[in-house]
């Protein structure tokens, strides 16, 4: 099912599939991940002036950038960066997802011929999408140096979340004994698929998605020279060095630079 060098035509259900930003400024964060990641936009028409910048590797596509729903800039949110997970079918998941003591903010809806998604919070309020796919299977290259390497879950509750996710996508939970704060390793079908760890307050439970980079002093401090902040790091980990920082607009994600899987 998987090829190597990260590269990716399928995923499994229960593992994450995509990731996209949320932003108030498309062409700003456009250009920063461009300086960043190297990233080229591909932007595509999403319907009444929208447009759905999907950034490549390359030729491979490995996330994308949209205007944050007027919605949200009305209620003052921040830009976030959002993590898809790949299912069979996004109607039957939004309504386990209530069973569970989730919460769906909508139906599940289409993206053109692209796939069906949701927009969905777990019991403790953290924000995640699910994704069916359909001509877009997801990601094209994981694992490697611009693409998302990870994914995790800071929470409120970790074993109340681990059981929530633990029921609606089959994931297993690994203690990772290595760490100084209880962390679980997610599994999904075998293969590492993110982190669940405890919150530090005042930030509200959220996923958090990695992006694996080279060299993880020159990657903080182009994120510093781009506009952007560092909130924590350089961290070292067992296997990497990782930093968590915001784009100019004010959206968190984490970078990695380590021992990546295929």
């Amino acid at each position: 099912m998987f090829s190597g060098m990260g590269e990716r035509s399928e995923y499994a259900p229960g593992t994450f599939s995509w990731v996209d930003l949320a932003t108030t400024d498309q062409e700003a964060a456009k250009a920063f991940y461009g300086g960043l990641f190297g990233w080229q936009a591909d932007d595509m028409p999403a319907g009444e002036g929208l447009v759905y910048s999907t950034m490549k590797v390359g030729s491979k596509q490995v996330a994308g950038i949209s205007p944050q729903p007027q919605a949200q800039r009305d209620a003052g949110a921040p830009a976030a960066w959002n993590s898809y997970v790949s299912v069979l079918d996004a109607d039957a998941t939004v309504e386990r997802v209530k069973e569970l003591g989730g919460s769906a903010h909508a139906p599940a809806f289409d993206v053109f011929d692209a796939g069906r998604m949701a927009v969905l919070q777990d019991p403790q309020g953290a924000f995640f999408e699910i994704w069916q796919p359909r001509r877009h299977t997801g990601a094209q290259l994981v694992n490697a140096p611009g693409a998302l390497s990870w994914n995790d879950l800071y929470t409120s509750d970790v074993d109340g979340a681990s059981a929530f996710y633990g029921e609606l996508f089959g994931w297993t939970f690994t203690p990772y004994e290595a760490s100084p704060e209880p962390y679980l390793v997610i599994m999904n079908g075998g293969r590492g698929n993110g982190g669940i760890s405890a919150l530090q307050p005042p930030a509200p439970p959220h996923w958090l998605p990695y992006f694996a980079a080279e060299q993880i002093d020159a990657a903080l401090a182009t994120v510093v020279e781009l506009g952007g902040k560092t909130l924590a790091g350089p961290i070292e980990i067992v296997t990497a060095k990782i930093g968590i920082v915001s784009d100019p607009q004010g959206a968190v994600f984490a970078i990695y630079s380590g021992e990546l899987e295929e």
